[in-house]
């Protein structure tokens, strides 16, 4: 009977091991996000993502975003994009408006990775607003509130973190609801 109880408990762990190492990472877009797949392999597999994931393609961002980093990405969903003006995301993705696709695009990325907490933590350092440059020069405020992240661009556009701390090999994603703009 012991022999049957460590071989059943032995079976267990191994079929949970998998599930328990994604237990860490949250999913996104209804996909697993692996901790050993870059933001890019990562994106490509979030049904929330794929206006984002065209967006960085039409960029030619895929392969930046699939460096050694690291990386913030603050990640906005396709219902984000949806929010924008109507024409906006057709008029980004062409190919004469690459530079200021390229520049809104970058005012989402931040050079470092910066899990929520710390980013709590500097949001309470700094007296509840914590400025955040972003690789396209923008800069983002964010505050802490009761229990959520928010980020407002230069515009005033706020946008909330709805996922947090999706760990990526290089770097981490933060999903958010709206998608930040820079001061054209």
């Amino acid at each position: 009977m012991n022999k049957f109880a460590t071989i059943a408990a032995l079976s267990i762990a191994t079929l949970t091991a998998p599930v328990a190492a994604l237990a860490d990472n949250p999913m996104v877009g209804g996909a697993a996000m692996y901790e050993d797949k870059n933001i890019v392999e990562n994106a490509l597999n979030s049904e929330d993502h794929t206006t984002l994931v065209a967006a960085v393609q039409a960029a030619g961002l895929a392969e930046t975003l699939m460096g050694e980093g690291p990386f913030t990405v603050f990640a906005p969903t396709n219902a984000a994009f949806d929010r924008l003006p109507e024409g906006t995301v057709e008029s980004l993705l062409m190919p004469e408006n690459k530079d200021m696709l390229v520049h809104v695009l970058t005012c989402h990325v931040v050079d470092k990775a910066v899990m929520s907490d710390a980013l709590r933590g500097m949001i309470a350092d700094d007296g509840g607003m914590h400025e955040v440059p972003t690789l396209g020069g923008c800069v983002l405020d964010a505050a802490y509130d009761d229990g959520v992240v928010t980020l407002t661009d230069e515009n005033g556009t706020m946008a909330t973190i709805t996922i947090a701390d999706v760990k990526q090999s290089n770097g981490v994603i933060h999903v958010i609801d709206n998608v930040m703009t820079p001061v054209m």
